[in-house]
């Protein structure tokens, strides 16, 4: 599943709420954030079976289509075959994502944008909502 969306206006101390559910079979999923496809400031990928850490979450942006370094993070409470709430917030200097367990994972805004507008999720997620608030 896909979903993509053009001429979003996420500011800083906007949340983006994201609701849905891992598959039991999941391997990875994605949401971006950013300005479009090849400008993304905030790339958040969680992944269940990764080949060097197992399940982790991955952040990272591209800029002009080039990637930057990933971070890692080894505590991913997300688990297959569960529904899931995450927020993402813009919080200028830095993106949050709160995940179901409370755990918050920051990444910097490394391209120091203020409006976001563009969001992608795909992969292996069943998307039931999406609300900015």
């Amino acid at each position: 599943m896909t979903l993509e969306l053009s001429g979003v206006n996420l500011s800083i101390g906007d949340q983006l709420k994201i609701k849905g559910e891992v598959p039991s079979d999941a391997e990875r999923f994605q949401i971006d954030l950013g300005h479009n496809v090849h400008d993304i400031a905030l790339h958040f990928n969680p992944r269940f079976h990764d080949d060097i850490d197992g399940a982790v979450l991955v952040c990272n942006s591209k800029s002009s289509g080039c990637w930057g370094e990933e971070v890692r993070d080894l505590h991913n409470p997300l688990q297959r075959g569960t529904s899931v709430k995450i927020v993402l917030k813009v919080a200028g200097d830095w993106f949050e994502v709160l995940l179901p367990d409370g755990h918050e994972v920051r990444f910097p805004n490394r391209q120091d944008v203020d409006v976001i507008s563009y969001v992608k999720v795909t992969g292996d997620f069943k998307l039931s909502s999406l609300k900015i608030c």
